[in-house]
C-alpha cells in the first residue's frame, strides 16, 4: 500500500514490544481466524492479496504474503498490511505446524508489507529487513501508522517493529532441511528491497520487486529497478512469487508486463523531458498505452512519471 497517496497526518508512535500492545489486541489473537493460501511449492504457502488499497473492509491485506515450513521452524514472508492481517496469517501457520517460528521476514517499507509484525511479537523470532528498513521507518513510521489507523482503526493497525537482522549483502536462514536466502538490493522499486531464495525447491520470492496485474508503484529509482529487475531474471528460478498478482508465476517470463511497463515509463518521461514537455502534462500523458494492461492505474501511473520526471531531469 502506497499511503503517500492519502492526507498526511502525525502521530505518535511508542516503544514496540508485547507488553506495550492494547489489551484488545492481545486478547485478539485467539479469535483472528486463519486465510487461505496455496502451496506453491514444498512447504512454501502464500496468500494472494487482493487488487485494492487499503480500506477498512480489507485490512490492508493486499500484499502476497506467507510462510516456508522447514523441519525445525518457520519463515514468515512478509507479515502483512495490518495488525488484524498478520494475526490471521499467525493463525494460518497456527493452522499447518506448531513449529516456532524463527524468522519474519520485512521486504521493504511499504505499510502492507510490515505492519503484521506485531502479530508476532510473543514468538520471539528475528525480524529481518535490508539494512536501510530501520532508516526508512525512521522516517515513515509515524505517518503510516497515522493513516493506517485512521483507515482500519487504531486497535487493528499494529505498531512499527524495526529489524533486528539487517541484510547489507545476503544472508542465510536455516530452517533445518532448507535454507532461505536473502538479498539486499540496490535502490528500486524502494530504498529497502529484499527478494528471497528458498534453495530446496528453487523458489524466488521477490516481494515488490515484480506486480503482476496490479499497477506498480514506483518509490525508489526508476533505473534502479529495472536494473534490479534485469539481475533478477539471470537467476534460474523455475517460478517466482510477486509482491502483488497471483501466488506463483513461470519465472523470468512472468517478469515481462512489469519490464515492459517500466522501459515504457522510463523511454517516455525520457522523450517528454526532451521535447521540453512540463511535468504535469508529461504525467497525463505518458504511459498511456499501458492503460488497460493494469488494474489501479489511473491511480498510480501519473504519480510514477512524476517520481520518475524528477529522477530524470538532471541526469
Amino acid at each position: 500500500m502506497d499511503l503517500s497517496v492519502l492526507t498526511r497526518r502525525k502521530l505518535l508512535a511508542g516503544g514496540f514490544c508485547l507488553c506495550c500492545l492494547p489489551a484488545t489486541a492481545r486478547r485478539a489473537f485467539a479469535a483472528v481466524a486463519p486465510f487461505a493460501t496455496e502451496e506453491v511449492a514444498e512447504g512454501v504457502h502464500i496468500r494472494r492479496g487482493v487488487d485494492q488499497d487499503a480500506t477498512a473492509a480489507n485490512d490492508d491485506a493486499i500484499a502476497n504474503i506467507g510462510f516456508i515450513i522447514g523441519r525445525d521452524g518457520v519463515l514468515v514472508v512478509d507479515p502483512g498490511g495490518s495488525l488484524i492481517d498478520g494475526q490471521s496469517l499467525r493463525a494460518t501457520i497456527r493452522e499447518k505446524t506448531k513449529l516456532p517460528i524463527k524468522y519474519v521476514v520485512m521486504s521493504h517499507i511499504h505499510p502492507d508489507h510490515i505492519f503484521g509484525a506485531a502479530a508476532f511479537l510473543e514468538d520471539q523470532p528475528v525480524f529481518v529487513g535490508h539494512h536501510a528498513l530501520s532508516e526508512a521507518m525512521r522516517q515513515r513510521g509515524d505517518y503510516y501508522h497515522g493513516v493506517l489507523a485512521d483507515i482500519v482503526g487504531e486497535d487493528r493497525a499494529g505498531t512499527i517493529v524495526p529489524p533486528t537482522l539487517a541484510v547489507r549483502d545476503g544472508a542465510e536462514f536455516d530452517l533445518g532441511d532448507r535454507i532461505v536466502s536473502a538479498h539486499a538490493h540496490g535502490v528500486a522499486h524502494t530504498t529497502s528491497d529484499l527478494s528471497l531464495i528458498d534453495r530446496k525447491t528453487g523458489l524466488l520470492l521477490t516481494a515488490d520487486l515484480v506486480f503482476v496485474q496490479r499497477m506498480p508503484s514506483l518509490d525508489g529509482s526508476l533505473p534502479g529497478w529495472l536494473k534490479e529487475l534485469q539481475g533478477l531474471k539471470q537467476i534460474g528460478a523455475p517460478r517466482a512469487v510477486p509482491g502483488h498478482g497471483p501466488v506463483a508465476i513461470a519465472w523470468p517470463d512472468g517478469a515481462a508486463d512489469i519490464d515492459r511497463y517500466l522501459t515504457t515509463l522510463q523511454r517516455g518521461v525520457e522523450k517528454a523531458i526532451e521535447a521540453g514537455v512540463a511535468i504535469e502534462e508529461a504525467s497525463a500523458r505518458v504511459a498511456q498505452d499501458e492503460k488497460d494492461r493494469w488494474t489501479l492505474f489511473d491511480d498510480y501511473n501519473g504519480r510514477n512519471v512524476i517520481a520518475a520526471y524528477k529522477e530524470l531531469e538532471w541526469r
